[in-house]
């Protein structure tokens, strides 16, 4: 029983400073409409950026799929599980980012979560002095792929491309990676990725980039953050998740086919995990054309005029837009107590909104984490900004 006290008066302390986390449950599919105990909200807090996650054509894939393939995979990918499938999804991940790498190859995973933790404890595991170099920003993912690793880590302050230089000047590391986030989760804002790039070739550097927001919304055909940047490079180890814009789920590495090979050697989480459904590899073919499509040109087109709507609507005084040309529109707020009070207050005129607390962000930093989607209209977009405005204001 103390145990359990123990757990309580934890739980304790992170209620009196507003950090409690509650789940709501959706009753409906994934979109920026949705219900919740009965309640007709709009939602601006999902990362459906293009509102693809209840599109028509990739539902009756994914069911196409499953009458095909069944629902479970029955093993990992090294024993039975790796489906044809999951093949041709690869290979239409490399027609699809292999234009920005050398002699690229495609490998899929379950989740953004275990690619990234594959990645960067699978590429320094024959070398435990490697050195890893991690943007102070970077998901949870990265973070404790580079505490998995065991290999020394040298944290250098957001896009802070200075001190990484000088950090990387020092190394003396046979492998050496740096890792980022291309679009960074909370804040929405861009790495300079072709600076750091730069950087780790002429250090003999990995870049492992990170581009969970990225990966079909930002480029002109959707192909992510090297597209936008327009970056070509053998250094490069491109991480790309299936679950946002795509709308499906799970995620793919992308790099030179020896850096992929040796993932699937070495990296445990790869190694030891079922594959994912092959129903939903299949479905994730019919994501991928329309991402690259019209469909897909006219959908980045739309969110694009909502991100410049919201931006020229917002007229804070004590809160803060951050400066964001992504889908991810953070409005700083500070406390923790009038971030919650703000999030509340638009959740019962129907608007849910993210709120962001310590420790997703840093202490005196909470706030409302704005995500827009291409399936929201001007009016909707329109009546989030009539109610933060007059939110601040009280």
């Amino acid at each position: 029983m103390e145990m359990l006290n123990q757990l309580k008066r934890q739980l304790q302390t992170l209620e009196e400073q507003d950090l409690i986390r509650t789940r709501r449950t959706v009753d409906t599919p994934c979109g920026p409409r949705v219900s919740v105990g009965g309640r007709e909200l709009l939602a601006f807090c999902t990362n459906d950026y293009l509102g693809l996650a209840n599109h028509r054509s990739i539902k009756l894939a994914l069911q196409e799929g499953a009458a095909m393939y069944g629902v479970g995979s029955g093993a990992s990918h090294l024993i039975s599980g790796h489906g044809r499938a999951h093949t041709m999804l690869e290979e239409r991940l490399v027609e699809f980012v292999g234009a920005h790498l050398e002699s690229p190859r495609a490998l899929t995973f379950c989740t953004g979560y275990m690619a990234n933790l594959a990645i960067v404890t699978g590429l320094t595991a024959a070398d435990r002095d490697a050195d890893i170099f991690s943007e102070s920003l970077n998901h949870a993912s990265l973070i404790d792929g580079a505490r998995l690793s065991r290999a020394n880590v040298k944290v250098y302050p957001h896009a802070d491309l200075e001190a990484l230089t000088k950090l990387l000047a020092a190394s003396n590391a046979a492998t050496k990676l740096v890792v980022t986030d291309s679009v960074f989760s909370m804040d929405g804002d861009l790495a300079p990725l072709p600076q750091l790039l730069a950087l780790c070739e002429q250090h003999g550097a990995w870049l492992v980039v990170d581009d969970a927001h990225g990966f079909g919304t930002l480029g002109t055909n959707g192909h992510g953050a090297l597209e936008h940047f327009n970056l070509r490079s053998p250094n490069l180890v491109y991480m790309g998740t299936l679950g946002k814009a795509a709308g499906v789920s799970g995620a793919f590495v992308a790099a030179h086919e020896t850096v992929i090979e040796t993932l699937i050697q070495k990296a445990r989480p790869y190694i030891f995990t079922t594959a994912a459904p092959p129903a939903l590899a299949h479905a994730l073919l019919t994501s991928l054309e329309l991402l690259e499509g019209d469909e897909g040109r006219s959908r980045r087109a739309h969110l694009q005029a909502l991100v410049a709507q919201l931006d020229d609507g917002l007229r804070l005084k004590r809160w803060q837009r951050m400066p964001s040309m992504t889908a991810i529109q953070p409005i700083l707020i500070g406390d923790n107590a009038e971030t919650m009070r703000a999030g509340a207050a638009l959740y019962e005129q129907g608007l849910w909104v993210g709120t962001i607390r310590p420790p997703t962000v840093a202490p005196g930093t909470s706030r409302l984490r704005v995500t827009l989607s291409a399936g929201h209209s001007s009016m909707e977009v329109a009546k989030l900004i009539a109610a933060i405005n007059a939110l601040e204001r009280t």
